[in-house]
């Protein structure tokens, strides 16, 4: 099930909210636990052991760590096990193939790999119950006692598919302690109907573009093509993604929980370092946490710096796929960060903004292309087609078809990756009261009409973070 689907929309989450709010506040935490659960064994029932197992499991290891909390070596080794079972459990499901087949050609081996679907959500909700016993370990947060409690915060329904990854210590208090209003609730669902708008109009709108000219040979596309192609799976990829952030933590809402913001329009951004402040914020956030600081960050000079961005970079890539073009691409923003920290941003801060923009967007638009080829050598081929190293034409029939009939997609998709649609709403709300309580409920009604009529055809709604 996922959220821009009929049946999310107008069953599981009406009869869900229906069942929450009529509960006895002390009986809310196992309702919302059992919806999340039913959630996700939706489409896979099986999987459901392996959360239930990483639920409890986790959840003794907390025990555990606090009871001998005097015992640093009981302790540590109850933390080491945490880390080792839960990554050997991601490994499993999600690089068994891939290191199996990477043997097969290394040895000249054939050895038989047996295809695993991915269990929904894994990279997610590990990353979290690793977070949750590291930081027991470090006495950041007390253990939860309460096993339903510490279940509602593994399986939580709204961000299990695609995050953000909620840190244990991001919502501790909320877990039993969390006052839902109206005004959070209408917060919840006005966010929810924008992520929605932004998957189902925007991102599905402007990836059949990209399916499109993906599908052409590469002797038969133009350059203009391949930018126009890749400029409409930037944008896919975006408010898919964010859209998708956006009903999670717009869900939260409706159920009394303040989940963390994960973009922040990265699209602006003037600088590669700036990008990944702004994109998967919780990601970025968890490796800083759990691997660059404990690695020592940059507090022991530039060499085990560049080493510790290195090592951050090929893991935020491995954990995104198992294919060596996501390593590649975590690598390839690993030299554009060692770059930028050595010499590029000082060089920067001089010049016009928008040389820093159009810089920024280059590196971007070009990584796009490593992450979206899971063939590498394709996708090398694209790049130099993109750059004229070919005998490629500049622009043929088709891409001025494309370009005439997505041009008011595009010009929409631009402003709506800038600040510049969430300022004029605020200020519609702050100055007159009747934006805030007719004008904005009449537009999100309309969104949401919008985007039922598009999900009653329902010919193409993928997701692209579900492979992640």
């Amino acid at each position: 099930m996922v959220f821009s689907s009929l049946i999310f929309i107008f069953v599981f989450l009406p009869l869900v909210l229906l069942v929450y709010y009529i509960s006895p506040r002390e009986m809310r935490n196992l309702v919302f636990f059992i919806a999340s659960l039913i959630f996700y064994a939706w489409g896979e029932p099986v999987y459901i052991l392996i959360m239930l197992f990483s639920t409890v499991f986790d959840y003794l290891n907390g025990l555990l760590i606090d009871k001998y909390r005097e015992n640093s070596h009981i302790t540590k080794l109850v933390l080491i096990n945490s880390i080792v079972i839960n990554l050997g459990i991601l490994c499993f499901f999600k690089y068994y193939g891939f290191i199996v087949n990477n043997i097969n050609s290394l040895f000249d081996i054939n050895i038989k790999v047996i295809k695993l679907p991915l269990p929904l959500g894994i990279s997610f909700y590990t990353f979290q119950t690793l977070s949750y016993t590291i930081d027991v370990y470090l006495d950041k947060v007390k253990p939860q006692k309460n096993i339903i409690s510490f279940g509602t915060y593994v399986t939580m329904f709204p961000q299990l598919v695609a995050g953000p990854i909620v840190r244990y210590s991001d919502v501790a208090w909320e877990i039993d302690n969390r006052i839902e209003s109206s005004k959070l609730f209408g917060e919840g669902a006005e966010l929810f109907i924008i992520g929605l708008s932004k998957k189902v109009v925007l991102a599905n709108n402007i990836g059949i573009l990209w399916n499109t000219i993906k599908a052409i040979p590469t002797s038969e596309l133009s350059i203009l093509s391949t930018w126009l192609g890749i400029i409409a799976f930037t944008f896919q990829i975006y408010f898919d993604f964010s859209g998708y952030s956006d009903m999670a933590i717009g869900l939260g809402k409706m159920f009394g929980f303040k989940l963390m913001k994960n973009f922040d329009y990265p699209y602006i951004s003037k600088s590669v370092t700036e990008f990944w402040r702004r994109w998967h914020i919780s990601l970025g956030s968890w490796f800083r946490e759990y691997v660059y600081i404990p690695l020592g960050g940059n507090r022991e000079g530039r060499t085990k710096q560049y080493r510790n961005l290195f090592i951050v970079w090929f893991l935020t890539g491995l954990w995104h796929g198992a294919n060596w073009n996501f390593i590649l691409w975590g690598l390839y923003y690993c030299i554009f960060l060692i770059i930028e920290k050595t010499f590029l941003q000082k060089w920067l801060k001089d010049k016009p903004i928008f040389i820093s923009h159009i810089y920024t967007l280059l590196v971007i638009i070009v990584g796009w292309v490593l992450f979206e080829f899971e063939d590498i050598s394709k996708g090398l081929i694209f790049i130099k087609i993109m750059f004229g190293f070919g005998s490629n034409p500049l622009y043929d029939s088709r891409t001025i078809y494309y370009l005439y009939t997505n041009a008011i997609l595009l010009a929409l998709l631009g402003i709506c990756s800038t600040p510049f649609v969430g300022k004029a709403i605020k200020k519609l709300k702050g100055r007159f009261k009747i934006g805030e309580y007719v004008v904005i409920p009449i537009i999100l009604a309309v969104l949401l009409f919008i985007c039922t009529a598009y999900l009653v055809d329902e010919s193409y709604n993928p997701f692209l973070y579900f492979r992640f």
